[in-house]
């Protein structure tokens, strides 16, 4: 196992160079614990943390709780403006199936990636590991800083939608009410508030919470399909075949194939969940299989079934303008209230609440355990209060409380109006991905081979299915900043904003990092106490392609004390060790 002596000292020593995951320490660097390590704690350990949390999710809870993100019937039903309303019917099923396709492969991608590296800090960490060396911290950086505005985003942009549907479903029984932007504001600030509430529970009562909320959105769904078609009053019931396929409603003033892309913005939204089981991952038991797992089992199961639900609204909507500029002021309403019966309408609408209830939960436990890893790795300001893991519940509340306080100043773009606060859905949909793009695209262009798989992986179609992905990215992003109007119809309440509200923050962290992160940031920081260069402990931190590794002890000391040696890892024979793994784990 190990050239080291364990009766030297009353520690348990762990050996890291066969555990399937892409250790950050090098080789002959042990872990040492005071107890016996189970599997999942001793590639934790690989990885550089301590277990902190206790892994009560399973892969069906897991699962839960990404499908609860996805959120598929509230999901289309706040983004049904984006997709009917750029495309028309055509854009809905030919845009969501091929949107989908690419979808997938970012996901299998991403999946590859949390079995070798299943850590909280997800596409952060992994982008900090696999960068080239020298540009591990600036990586970590970017990814770390756009994921964490996509999921903080998350559960505000849920629960404006859903108090939007709420007002909107007053409005229906009392055509007098026209719901107010301050009536708005303050219902979405009381259901953030809730969802903090939950997301500060037990583990073990989140996972039974999400695990009911999931099924209910699962039966929602299916509830869903059935009703629309079968009690839709519509003469004839479905809009010919050559219609809903062939004809392209074109909402912008851009040529027909741009509108279709932009209408990918709504599966993209929709589908921004899948890496939920990623952050996750040490709340998992059998993290690096069941977590990818999960991953690939959301994304195919949300994709699919949400294709069906666009198929369905596609062959049945009568009036696409009606429904888009409708004073109930949520389209979703308008759609169910022009093909079926008002009291059936009303009954879909309550499940569509509901469902957006639980899916605004998911969004605030993930983003609270991203917020938690990047905090425990000193990203954000008062770091020390947003990583502490409350005795108690054993959860990140700190970091909770923090998610939500920003989510109500978010909201405040309520405001400013329809398209402004609109700019929440494109800054998620945008943000998440290239989060996504970056770990892969350097997995898939740069690290050749000495990315070490975990148990869940693509074997050769990896990089040709992480290359698909990461230039599907590539594409959207300009187009996801496009307005609909051009022009002289180009006016400031209908210009895209997404730019602006993404690209300022993004500009604002990159030149902190410029100007003085660059100096203090190194990665995330492993917290095991670890045995460097068989059995001595350093004496500085140390540096391994990107991650500060640290001793418990030592753990405060900044990087930027390090001398000359403490640089990245950039030798030959860093690269040549990582080449024969990956040869030994391949045969």
């Amino acid at each position: 196992m190990s050239d080291i002596d364990a009766t030297k000292k009353p520690h348990l020593y762990r050996d890291i160079n066969h555990d399937p995951v892409t250790s950050v320490l090098p080789d002959g660097d042990i872990p040492i614990s005071d107890h016996p390590l189970s599997n999942d704690e001793g590639v934790l350990v690989a990885l550089g943390y301590k277990q902190e949390f206790k892994r009560e999710f399973s892969l069906w809870t897991t699962f839960c709780v990404s499908f609860a993100v996805l959120g598929l019937l509230p999901s289309v039903a706040s983004t049904l403006y984006y997709g009917m309303g750029y495309a028309g019917t055509a854009g809905m099923v030919w845009g969501w199936l091929i949107a989908m396709v690419f979808i997938q492969c970012v996901a299998m991608s991403m999946a590859e990636l949390c079995s070798a590296m299943p850590t909280s800090g997800g596409l952060y960490y992994a982008a900090a590991v696999l960068a080239p060396p020298g540009y591990g911290p600036f990586a970590a950086w970017l990814t770390g800083w756009s994921n964490w505005i996509g999921q903080v985003t998350g559960a505000p942009s849920v629960d404006y939608a859903l108090a939007a549907m709420i007002l909107a479903a007053a409005a229906i029984y009392n055509p007098d009410y026209v719901p107010t932007k301050y009536q708005t504001f303050l219902l979405t600030t009381l259901i953030l508030l809730v969802h903090s509430g939950i997301s500060s529970m037990p583990t073990k009562w989140i996972a039974t919470f999400n695990s009911w909320g999931s099924t209910f959105n699962i039966i929602a769904l299916i509830i869903t399909l059935i009703t629309i078609p079968a009690g839709t009053s519509n003469s004839p019931k479905f809009s010919p075949a050559r219609e809903v396929w062939g004809t392209i409603t074109n909402g912008t003033d851009l040529p027909n194939g741009v509108a279709v892309l932009m209408s990918f913005v709504s599966v993209i939204w929709t589908m921004s969940g899948y890496d939920s089981p990623f952050h996750l991952s040490e709340e998992c038991s059998n993290a690096n299989i069941a977590s990818p797992r999960a991953i690939v089992l959301t994304s195919a199961v949300g994709g699919l079934m949400g294709w069906f639900l666009q198929l369905v609204v596609a062959y049945t909507v009568t009036d696409i303008n009606a429904v888009i500029n409708s004073d109930l002021g949520q389209p979703w309403a308008s759609y169910l209230l022009q093909v079926m019966p008002a009291k059936t309408a009303m009954a879909l609408l309550s499940l569509t609440i509901i469902c957006g209830f639980f899916m605004g939960q998911g969004c605030m436990i993930a983003a609270s355990r991203v917020t938690y890893a990047y905090a425990r790795d000193d990203c954000f300001p008062l770091s020390r209060i947003w990583k502490k893991v409350n005795t108690r519940t054993q959860t990140p509340v700190n970091a909770v409380l923090m998610n939500c306080g920003l989510g109500i100043l978010m909201c405040l773009l309520i405001f400013a109006g329809q398209v402004t606060i609109g700019a929440l859905f494109s800054i998620g949909a945008i943000s998440q991905f290239i989060a996504f793009a970056i770990p892969i695209a350097i997995r898939v262009f740069i690290v050749g081979n000495r990315f070490r798989r975990g148990p869940w992986h693509l074997g050769p179609f990896s990089k040709p299915v992480g290359a698909a992905g990461s230039l599907f990215v590539l594409l959207m992003l300009p187009i996801l900043c496009l307005p609909s109007s051009t022009g002289s119809d180009l006016t400031p309440d209908l210009m895209n904003w997404t730019c602006l509200v993404y690209g300022a923050p993004m500009l604002a962290v990159t030149i902190w990092w410029v100007v003085d992160a660059r100096r203090w940031f190194k990665g995330p920081k492993v917290n095991v106490e670890h045995a460097i260069y068989h059995g001595d402990e350093a004496d500085e931190p140390v540096v391994y392609e990107g991650v500060v590794a640290t001793a418990d002890k030592q753990e405060e000391r900044t990087a930027s004390n390090q001398d000359g040696k403490d640089q990245y890892a950039s030798s030959s024979s860093k690269e040549d060790n990582d080449n024969g793994a990956d040869k030994s784990a391949a045969e």
